[in-house]
């Protein structure tokens, strides 16, 4: 099984989080985050329209990695496998959810805050994690202090993450990557305000590069 980092290497550290609002947004979106150097997706399973809009992408944007997020049951693995979803994320961390990513055979990020819950990843086989919500959470200063007990655990940083301090994050050492809403808020999908999108992916894309 293909870690994290393996399975986005090539690719700008940037996972676009996105909840499908209509089904016909899908492509749309991919669409013009690609336009902006943004080619991780991760579409969340957050209502009736994620499995879908997976399917749809990945048929039309092969190219593209995406993946589903805001797993919450064991159950759903077999569900985005079957739309070929590349990872899976979830916010939390269960041991359920650690057996079913091992008995797919899917890229797994869980959230994990605590000490505790980290340990946890540690004991189910994994070295990359999910720091969510990681603004609310104590942000990079809070990370900075798990890298002294946990030196070999890295970290996506989720919730709160936004043009102004991706930079920040993603120069800290115990973060592979980072994962943002910012990129696809819901009053630019909502009005098709694509080149909207695409200017904001290709503000942060830039913004990595250097």
């Amino acid at each position: 099984m293909q870690s994290i980092p393996q399975l986005i290497s090539g690719h700008i550290p940037i996972i676009a989080v996105i909840t499908i609002e209509d089904p016909s947004h899908a492509l749309p979106i991919a669409k013009a985050l690609f336009e902006g150097g943004v080619e991780i997706l991760e579409i969340t399973l957050r209502n009736e329209y994620g499995l879908e809009a997976i399917k749809c992408i990945r048929e039309e944007m092969p190219t593209l990695c995406v993946g589903a997020g805001t797993l919450t049951k064991a159950s759903q693995f077999a569900k985005i496998e079957k739309v070929g979803a590349q990872f899976a994320v979830s916010p939390g961390l269960t041991p359920a959810l650690l057996d079913a990513a091992v008995e797919h055979q899917m890229p797994y990020l869980p959230g994990a805050i605590t000490p505790s819950e980290i340990i946890m990843g540690i004991e189910g086989g994994l070295e990359y994690l999910k720091f969510f919500p990681a603004e609310s959470s104590g942000g990079i200063d809070f990370l900075k202090n798990l890298s002294g007990p946990f030196p070999n655990i890295k970290f996506c940083p989720t919730g709160g993450v936004n043009d102004s301090n991706i930079q920040q994050y993603l120069a800290t050492s115990n973060v592979f990557c980072a994962g943002t809403t910012w990129l696809t808020p819901s009053q630019l999908t909502k009005e098709r305000r694509w080149k909207e999108i695409t200017a904001r992916a290709r503000t942060l894309s830039l913004k990595i590069d250097k």
